[in-house]
């Protein structure tokens, strides 16, 4: 999915606050903002169950991914590599006690492509016809709420700033990366190649496995 407005590239790391290092108390804080919000949203449309997802992008490209890999004693372990500064981007929104998933690729991420990934994710997840979504997702620029056309069905939450330890999304990425750890690849068609058919494989259980948190709110059921 190509971003429609390539001059307009933001960081994604960018937050709307300053550093303030990790915050041990933000998983509390958060998970009491979360039940106040599904209970809003589930009192405004009690026909629908009402889960909270969360979202994030992930920057991989053509410079390699080195992991350690077993050698024979005394002799150094080789992997292939030629450092070229070419980028894909990966969205991934996740349900975390489901493993239910949706990802997107693309070649940069900004506000209007942001937008473009909410309304294809409202749409292919029924969000505001079987059921309304809870989203939660950092502070990055391109998220920042301001003349954010939201799809019907979906509220965004805002973690913390600087707070990737709460984020369950962030911990899809070493699963991602698998297959491109310690490889060369020609050109950047042949890691998009890789990495759809590596979200393809991804099942329930593997995602469930690394994205559920034990603090994380279950589907709350309609009435």
């Amino acid at each position: 999915m190509g971003s429609p407005e390539p001059d307009r590239l933001v960081d994604p790391d960018a937050a709307s606050a300053p550093p303030g290092g990790s915050d041990p108390g933000g998983a509390g804080r958060v998970q009491k903002n979360l039940a106040a919000t599904v209970e809003e949203v589930a009192a405004a449309h009690p026909d629908r169950p009402v889960e909270v997802w969360a979202t994030d992008e992930h920057r991989i490209g053509l410079k390699p991914i080195r992991r350690r890999v077993w050698a024979p004693v005394g002799q150094r372990p080789i992997a292939l590599g030629h450092h070229r500064f070419l980028w894909l981007y990966i969205t991934a929104f996740v349900q975390p006690t489901s493993g239910e998933t949706f990802w997107y690729l693309s070649n940069g991420v900004s506000k209007p492509l942001f937008e473009a990934l909410l309304a294809a994710f409202a749409r292919e997840s029924g969000a505001g016809r079987s059921r309304s979504i809870v989203l939660v997702l950092d502070n990055a620029g391109f998220h920042a709420p301001q003349d954010l056309r939201m799809p019907d069905g979906i509220r965004l939450v805002f973690l913390p700033p600087y707070t990737p330890e709460l984020q369950p999304a962030e911990r899809l990425w070493t699963l991602l990366d698998e297959p491109a750890v310690n490889r060369h690849f020609d050109n950047i068609e042949a890691l998009d190649a890789v990495l759809t058919e590596r979200c393809r494989q991804l099942g329930p259980d593997a995602i469930r496995a690394k994205a559920n948190v034990g603090w994380w709110p279950t589907p709350i059921q309609p009435h």
